[in-house]
């Protein structure tokens, strides 16, 4: 073997990655021609089942099912993974009935995974199976085949598994997303799988939970002066603050940046009024929105602040950039 780095060729690099990219991406793309009744059988075995969809592969394939089972269980199925060969010392007995077995093995000979076959069969759990070669051992005891096979791999040898795991993977991600659209898995449903991640504080939270509320809301009735809007500004601390009517419900906006414009234009400070200046009829959000919501509105209208309102429109909250920053919404 030469020296990685003397023999180095960045355009031969590239060529190769790309070539390799190609290789997966036609693999991927064949799996999608090859779809049929299999596929449906493998979906409706699933939802009629009332246990957990067992995942089991060895190597590459092990590593696919991990990925394959966690994808399940986030959507709406529940699944696990187990590993054949510590299933062939006890942990078969994690399999129950009413679950489903879905076993992965490019060549659909991995001892491992063959020793457990009448076992399964024996137990009278449906078997799936995941195989480039539908013909294998894996295939011919399985009560359903999902052909993964591919033309080659993107190993330059055509050795290491690479298009055949990608091809893996893209097959469990389809069967998860059929599975999610049969079980009417929705956004909510989603979330409460995540509580914890960037996705979970995203679908979970909503305005009520992260905006200024009662005193802390700076507001000023229609009659006001801009001295007084200016001086709640600076009292709430929010860089803005809303112009309400008798009945509490904003119809106007004044913000620190809107101060620097008049300033700039020389108006007389102490004689305007507060509903002079404002900007009439401003963006508001429900409380009841997702905070996610509210930071698409703020973008897309590139302002800084929002206001909030109740279902009868009044005003009960308001919220800024930071504050949605640090509820790391954003």
């Amino acid at each position: 073997m030469t020296s990685p780095t003397s023999s180095f060729n960045p355009e031969r690099a590239l060529s190769m990655a790309r070539e390799a990219l190609d290789i997966e991406a036609q693999a991927v793309q064949a799996l999608g021609q090859r779809l049929g009744d299999g596929f449906v059988l493998a979906v409706t075995t699933v939802l009629g089942s009332q246990g957990r969809v067992v995942v089991m592969g060895m190597g590459k394939s092990g590593h696919v099912g991990r990925k394959i089972a966690a994808t399940l269980a986030s959507t709406g199925t529940p699944a696990m993974f187990v590993h054949p060969a510590e299933a062939s010392h006890g942990d078969l007995g994690m399999v129950t009935p009413g679950d489903v077995v879905l076993a992965i093995s490019n060549s659909g000979e991995s001892e491992e995974v063959t020793v457990l076959l009448p076992l399964i069969k024996r137990m009278g759990v449906p078997l799936l199976a995941m195989t480039g070669k539908p013909g294998s051992s894996l295939g011919r005891h399985a009560d359903v085949v999902l052909d993964s096979g591919v033309d080659r791999e993107a190993c330059p040898h055509n050795l290491a598994p690479t298009a055949s795991t990608t091809a893996q993977l893209a097959l469990g991600d389809a069967l998860a997303m059929a599975l999610l659209d049969a079980r009417g898995f929705r956004p909510n449903d989603f979330a409460r799988s995540h509580p914890g991640g960037a996705l979970g504080r995203k679908l979970l939270t909503h305005v009520r939970d992260v905006m200024r509320s009662g005193e802390a809301v700076p507001r000023v009735p229609l009659s006001a002066t801009l001295m007084d809007l200016m001086r709640e500004i600076s009292a709430k601390g929010l860089g803005a603050g809303a112009v309400v009517d008798e009945t509490g419900v904003p119809v106007g906006i004044f913000t620190d940046g809107d101060l620097r414009r008049l300033i700039e234009k020389g108006v007389d400070l102490r004689s305007a009024m507060a509903r002079e200046v404002m900007h009439a009829h401003p963006r508001t959000v429900r409380d009841e929105a997702l905070a996610a919501s509210a930071a698409e509105l703020m973008e897309q209208h590139r302002i800084n602040s929002v206001l909030v309102v109740d279902t009868d429109g009044k005003l009960c909250g308001a919220l800024n950039s930071h504050d949605l920053m640090r509820a790391k919404v954003i």
